[in-house]
C-alpha cells in the first residue's frame, strides 16, 4: 500500500511541475502567486517546484514586477535557451534544418537542394547540416535536447517511413540511423502534419481550432488540426490528401495510383505545365519554381496564366477537403508560398464557383508567413517538448 501511495505521490507531483512549467513557458515573466492562481495549486507546492525547476535551468528570476499592495514580487521567465532543438525538413529537392531554442527561436538554418538522391545519400546530408548547426549552437546547460525531421512520406505510429513515394523510400527506419550517430532523442514525423504544427504554433493557426495546411512542393501533403489538436488518424497514416483522385483517367503517379491531385496542383506539375509550354531558355538556366516565380514577377502573361490553372487545379481538392471537414481556416504551405501574388485570387474564385456556400462561411484561407519552415518549426516544437516532458519525468 506505501509503494502505491509513493508512486501516486510520484506521479501527482510530475503533474503539478509540468503544470507549472507550461503555465510558465506560456505567460512569463510570472509570478509565484500568479502561478498559484493560475494553476489552483497551493503556495507551498508552487514555492517547492518552482525552486526544483529553477535548479534544473529551466526556469530563471528576474528583477521584481509590479506591486499589488505589498512587496514587489519576483518574477519567473521561461528559460529558452537551457536547450536548442534541431529541426529538418526533406523534400524532395531540397533539405532545410534549422537550430531553435526551447520557444521555437530560429538560431540558425542551412538549406541544401538535392535531387534524386538515394537514402543514403540524403542521410549524409543530413549528417552534414546538423553537424554544421552544432557548431554554431550557443551555449546552453543542455545543449540539444533533440533532432525533429519531417518527411513527406507515411509514416507510422513507431516512426518509422513506411512509404514515401516522391523519394522512392520504402520501410526506412531513419530515426534509428539518426539516434545511432548522435545519441540524442529523434522524432520522424510526416512533413504536412508537422507544418500543420508548427502553423499552429508559431504562424498564421494560432488562433484557429479547425485547421487545413496544405503543404505544396514537388508533391501535395496535408496536415488537419482538428479541436485545436493535430490529427494523427487511426495508424499515423493520415493526411495522404495529395493522393487523392482527381481524374480516374489521369496519369499514374509514383504512389501507383491514377490522377492524383499532386499531379496537378504542385510544384512539379507547375514546371511540367511551363515546360509543355516550351518558354525560351539559356542553356545555363534551369526551369525551376524559381525561374517561374522570376518571369511572373517580370509580368509574363503566359506564365501568369498558368499559374491561374495551378490554382484552378488547388481548388478542386481544397474543396473537397473543406466540404469534408468543414474547417475554419485553409494555410497554403511550402514552396508554393512563393507564388502567392499570382494565386490568391485565382485561387479564392475557384473555391468560390465549386464549394458549398454553407461550407464556405466564415473560413479564412491564409499563406504561411513562415514560407517554407512550418515543417522544420514544427517537428523542432515536438522535439523540445519532449525533452520537457522527458525531463520532468526523470525529476
Amino acid at each position: 500500500m506505501k509503494m502505491n501511495q509513493t508512486f501516486n505521490q510520484h506521479v501527482v507531483k510530475k503533474r503539478n511541475k509540468s503544470l507549472l512549467l507550461h503555465c510558465i513557458k506560456e505567460t512569463f515573466p510570472v509570478s509565484r502567486a500568479e502561478l498559484a492562481n493560475n494553476t489552483g495549486l497551493n503556495k507551498g507546492t508552487v514555492s517547492s517546484l518552482v525552486n526544483e525547476l529553477i535548479d534544473e535551468q529551466l526556469i530563471l528570476e528576474s528583477g521584481p514586477g509590479l506591486s499589488s499592495g505589498g512587496r514587489r514580487p519576483v518574477m519567473l521567465l521561461f528559460n529558452q535557451t537551457a536547450g536548442y532543438t534541431i529541426g529538418v525538413d526533406i523534400g524532395v529537392n531540397y533539405v532545410l534544418a534549422i537550430l531553435t531554442d526551447l520557444q521555437g527561436n530560429i538560431s540558425n538554418e542551412k538549406l541544401v537542394e538535392t535531387l534524386n538522391l538515394s537514402f543514403e545519400e540524403t542521410t549524409e546530408r543530413i549528417f552534414t547540416l546538423i553537424d554544421e548547426l552544432i557548431v554554431t549552437m550557443p551555449e546552453s546547460p543542455y545543449g540539444v535536447v533533440g533532432i525533429g525531421i519531417g518527411v513527406p512520406a507515411a509514416v507510422n505510429t513507431e516512426e518509422e517511413i513506411i512509404l514515401a513515394p516522391n523519394l522512392k523510400w520504402k520501410n526506412k527506419n531513419l530515426k534509428k540511423v539518426i539516434e545511432e550517430k548522435y545519441k540524442i532523442p529523434v522524432k520522424i514525423k510526416n512533413e504536412a502534419n508537422a507544418g500543420a504544427y508548427g502553423e499552429k504554433k508559431f504562424g498564421v493557426g494560432k488562433e484557429f481550432e479547425n485547421i487545413v495546411y496544405i503543404s505544396g512542393g514537388i508533391g501535395i501533403g496535408v496536415g488537419l488540426i482538428l479541436n485545436g489538436k493535430l490529427y494523427k488518424g487511426n495508424n499515423g497514416f493520415s493526411g495522404e490528401l495529395g493522393h487523392m483522385t482527381i481524374n480516374m483517367n489521369g496519369p499514374i503517379c509514383n504512389c501507383g495510383n491514377k490522377g492524383c491531385w499532386e499531379l496537378y496542383a504542385s510544384e512539379k506539375a507547375l514546371v511540367e505545365m511551363v515546360r509543355q509550354y516550351g518558354i525560351p531558355m539559356k542553356s545555363d538556366q534551369e526551369l525551376s519554381l524559381e525561374f517561374i516565380t522570376k518571369l511572373a514577377r517580370n509580368g509574363d502573361p503566359k506564365i501568369i496564366e498558368l499559374i491561374g490553372k495551378l490554382a484552378e487545379h488547388l481548388a478542386i481538392g481544397i474543396n473537397n477537403i473543406i466540404n469534408t471537414f468543414n474547417p475554419e481556416q485553409v494555410i497554403i504551405g511550402n514552396r508554393l508560398v512563393s507564388l502567392q501574388s499570382w494565386l490568391d485570387e485565382p485561387l479564392r474564385e475557384s473555391m468560390k464557383k465549386n464549394a458549398l456556400t454553407t461550407h464556405q462561411k466564415d473560413l479564412q484561407i491564409h499563406f504561411s508567413r513562415l514560407e517554407s519552415r512550418s515543417a522544420a518549426l514544427g517537428v523542432a516544437a515536438f522535439s523540445a517538448e519532449k525533452f520537457l516532458t522527458m525531463n520532468l519525468e526523470e525529476a
